[in-house]
């Protein structure tokens, strides 16, 4: 299925004049650590699945449903049976802050079971199959109705994922939908403005709160401390940085908000598994 593979990186063969790949896959084979720009939907239709995804593992059975974030090292094992597998270049809504905001939060990948989502897995399901069944078909804006068909199950999968009321535990009912409001706001300023020097202890007095209590409210709501995510979104502010040849590691470390160089190789690595430079020479 991994046509073009440099290092972890893997280069999406999308169609002629397409921005969409869809697999009806059978292959009983392992695919090693691999990332790619591209949102990737796996739903196994017989037999079950698992994969890593930076090291966090997800088994799936039939009918479960994995959206694995850009740019995520995913590691897939070797089963029997058939799954779909949907790779999505997400370039035509990148212009948009709430994007960055939906998958910082759900960050590697998020599994759509009908415990976990019970109102609306079988929509999810649906939906999954619509885009099949239009991909294979010769039907006129086929590839609009497959975006169409895409993007209601993410606006649906993110306002369910964000409104779930064990997010913010211990809140009341009535505040839980403004922390969530709140909390998307303060991601998508921290998307924004990742590369200024910004602090915990400011942010906290912007949003209202405390540096403790927003310190546990912020990881409930994003999954991962507050400077984790900072340096999560500086890293990926760095990637479009480094496709300049012109412009040195040191310069894109600096306007990336890091301090020196030693902390954005450091953070590079943990996050890419690889080095800036190793990085830059994928795309050469």
């Amino acid at each position: 299925m991994i046509k073009i593979l440099n290092g972890e990186k893997e280069t999406v063969s999308f169609e002629y004049d397409s921005t969409l790949l869809l697999y009806n896959n059978t292959d009983y084979e392992e695919y090693p650590n691999h990332w790619h720009p591209a949102v990737e939907i796996i739903m196994p239709l017989e037999g079950e699945y698992t994969l890593d995804c930076n090291d966090v593992p997800f088994s799936l059975r039939e009918r479960d449903i994995l959206i694995i974030c850009p740019g995520v090292l995913h590691h897939i094992y070797a089963h029997h049976g058939r799954r779909i597998i949907f790779q999505v270049d997400l370039s035509m809504i990148q212009s948009f802050s709430e994007y960055d905001s939906f998958f910082s939060i759900m960050q590697p990948a998020i599994a759509i079971t009908p415990e976990d989502f019970p109102q609306i897995h079988d929509e999810s399901v649906d939906l999954i199959n619509e885009i099949y069944d239009e991909y294979f078909g010769n039907a006129p804006l086929k590839n609009v109705a497959i975006v169409q068909k895409f993007l209601k199950l993410l606006v649906m999968v993110g306002r369910y994922y964000t409104a779930r009321p064990e997010r913010f535990a211990g809140i009341k009912p009535t505040k839980q939908q403004e922390y969530t409001e709140k909390f998307l706001s303060i991601c998508s300023y921290l998307n924004q403005h990742c590369t200024e020097d910004l602090t915990l202890e400011e942010v906290a007095d912007m949003a209202g709160f405390s540096k403790y209590h927003f310190s546990r409210l912020f990881k409930e709501f994003a999954g991962m401390p507050f400077y984790k995510y900072l340096n999560t979104r500086r890293i990926a502010y760095s990637e479009k940085l480094l496709l300049d040849p012109e412009m040195n590691v040191t310069e894109v470390a600096i306007r990336s908000g890091f301090n020196s160089i030693s902390a954005f190789m450091r953070m590079f690595k943990i996050v890419r598994n690889c080095t800036p430079t190793q990085f830059r020479n994928l795309y050469n």
